[in-house]
């Protein structure tokens, strides 16, 4: 199919009003310059009484007058040129007035009357046209500002279309499954008839779901690449103003351009801004965000078959979207984009580092197995900050060590090594980070261990890092209780080591991920004792459209699980307890490794806590 060539970069409105402000300006000095010419340089004569002009002239102090109608241009004897001047009664002579011709030159000038003409009329004419240029200059700058004001409803929508580096499915890395449900939406465009002759419906509508970070703008643009389309993106709080009704006159504007430009997409990011689930809270039926979804929907009804307009919608959070967006004839597919396994972390980081030079010694495979849980846009940010770290460390080449930084700054936060601890603060942050991987270490159901150490990061004095070895879809129980019996390690070897009144606020964001983790396993995943099989999932939507956030359950059940959740936290406290007193020459061991090191890896861990035991009381099977 033919398409005249896109130009969404092309301005003439503001080209064609900066020449009509630049001629106005030039005007404005044009006639300044005309009235000076016309009134000329400012006299620099001194004007003198009549009478003592003619007293000098008849002593001889003049050389020369010079009469043009009623003024006198007097030249001093000694001078070149006028430098007085007076008036005389046009109706007399100067031999009359008393002047001696015999002491004086007297010269007679034709009077010019068009000069006085031309002056009179420019005086009267050019305030006139003056004024008349500043009204037109401020009706033309009104009416501009009021064609801002109407285009305040058009959609702002970018256009692409006409690049020349498109985005297609080759350019990204992982997602396969994802690709392969929006091939068809590909198909559907480029051939839409092939459907239509056997009495296929197109999809209207697909929402991309996925954390963020997963590529879901990305895989977007990758469709309008593919199917060589034009590609419209849009924010879906762009649509959202103070004043009622402009979301829905943009989003008429934006799908009025789309069907234009059919065959076409349509793309609204985080459309959760503005088609969140409606209700008869906060601002009724009426506030502007429901009036723009309920114009989205008219939209999509308004849908005929062979316009070839396809709205693609991208969230991370589409549990908070009203029903009416999800039902069929609307958004037709859901396409969910999760996060990379092992193989497709592989395939990013070497798009990611292709144009970047590695040195041979760096493992990517190495860095995609640590990296589990991260998105695309993380490893792209580890990819950057690679080639910073390189840069500033003066390497021709990014090295292991440099990639290693770039992942640790990535995932736990920059070292602050300017943060100076004195030798207790040291010593008893030691204990504690050797107490969090002691009790990981020992526990069957945790993760390795991958890295100690007391260097501060981030926001943390120290940090225990343990990596899992292989990407897992679920968590069971008796993982959770090792991960919070692990994190209850720091603030018991302080415990253990210094007494109960000496422990101290390092653990206090120990303790806030313990209590978040326990809540989550009582109130999300039904894993109390006494609300095994009871879950009670607040919906986030929802709670946005009550005045007042209520619990979805009793004040007794709010105390049940409070006891759940003190119940597990203590539980995870006695068992690191257990762990660190049968074990405390290890622990004593890693501390003095830390106070030396500072820092230490998971080999070193490993051969330091190769005596740990693990206590019968800390089992849990």
């Amino acid at each position: 199919m033919d398409r005249k060539p896109l130009r969404p970069n092309h301005r003439p409105n503001k080209n064609r009003r900066a020449a009509k402000n630049t001629g106005f300006i030039a005007l404005l000095i044009l006639m300044g310059l005309v009235i000076f010419a016309a009134y000329g340089q400012p006299s620099s004569m001194k004007t003198i009484d009549f009478s003592q002009a003619v007293s000098s002239s008849n002593k001889g102090e003049y050389s020369k007058i010079v009469v043009s109608g009623n003024e006198l241009d007097i030249t001093q004897k000694g001078d070149t040129r006028p430098t007085l001047k007076t008036y005389v009664d046009p109706n007399s002579s100067l031999k009359e007035a008393g002047f001696d011709y015999s002491k004086v030159q007297i010269q007679y000038k034709p009077q010019s009357s068009g000069g006085n003409a031309w002056v009179g009329i420019l005086s009267t004419v050019l305030p006139v046209v003056l004024i008349g240029g500043l009204l037109y200059f401020m009706l033309r700058s009104a009416q501009g500002q009021g064609n801002q004001a109407l285009s305040f409803g058009k959609s702002r929508a970018r256009l692409y279309g006409n690049e020349k580096d498109k985005v297609t499915f080759k350019d990204i890395a992982g997602s396969g499954e994802a690709k392969q449900d929006l091939e068809e939406v590909v198909e559907f465009l480029k051939y839409p008839k092939k459907y239509a002759n056997l009495g296929a419906r197109i999809p209207k509508c697909v929402l991309l779901v996925g954390p963020p970070g997963t590529g879901k703008t990305m895989l977007s643009r990758a469709v309008a690449g593919e199917a060589n389309v034009p590609f419209f993106s849009i924010s879906g709080s762009e649509f959202v103003e103070m004043f009622v009704g402009v979301g829905a006159s943009r989003v008429r504007d934006l799908f009025a351009k789309a069907k234009k430009n059919a065959p076409c997409i349509i793309f609204v990011d985080e459309i959760d801004a503005v088609g969140r689930r409606r209700g008869s809270g906060m601002g009724g039926g009426h506030d502007e965000r429901e009036q723009t979804l309920n114009q989205i929907l008219v939209e999509m009804d308004g849908f005929e078959q062979g316009q070839n307009v396809i709205v693609l919608a991208a969230t991370n959070r589409a549990d908070v979207l009203d029903p009416a967006l999800l039902r069929p004839g609307r958004f037709d597919r859901r396409v969910d984009i999760g996060l990379p396994d092992r193989k497709d972390r592989l395939a990013i980081l070497k798009v990611h580092f292709e144009k970047k030079p590695l040195d041979k010694g760096v493992d990517l495979d190495a860095l995609a197995a640590k990296t589990a849980g991260s998105s695309g846009a993380d490893l792209a940010n580890i990819a950057n900050e690679s080639a910073i770290i390189a840069a500033r460390n003066n390497h021709p080449l990014i090295t292991q060590a440099d990639v290693t930084e770039a992942f640790e700054r990535v995932a736990i936060g920059p070292e602050r090594k300017s943060k100076v601890m004195n030798e207790k603060e040291k010593e008893l942050t030691a204990y504690h980070e050797a107490g969090h991987a002691i009790v990981g270490h020992v526990l069957p159901d945790s993760d390795p261990v991958h890295k100690v150490t007391i260097i501060p990061r981030g926001g943390t004095g120290g940090v225990t890092w343990f990596l899992p070895p292989e990407d897992r879809v679920y968590t069971s129980l008796v993982e959770f209780k090792d991960v919070l019996a692990r994190a209850m390690g720091g603030r018991i070897a302080e415990e253990i080591m210094f007494g109960p009144d000496r422990i101290t606020t390092g653990g206090g964001s120990d303790l806030q991920k313990a209590a978040e983790i326990a809540r989550d396993m009582i109130v999300n995943q039904g894993m109390g004792k006494k609300l095994r099989d009871q879950v009670f999932h607040v919906d986030d939507g929802m709670m946005l459209d009550k005045l007042v956030h209520e619990r979805d359950y009793s004040d007794d059940t709010a105390k049940v699980i409070d006891q759940e959740v003190e119940a597990l936290i203590t539980e995870a406290a006695n068992r690191a307890r257990v762990v660190i007193k049968a074990n405390k020459k290890p622990l004593e061991k890693l501390k003095e490794l830390l106070l030396e090191k500072e820092t230490v890896e998971a080999e070193e861990v490993l051969g330091v806590f190769q005596d740990t035991v693990l206590p019968a009381e800390a089992k849990l099977y």
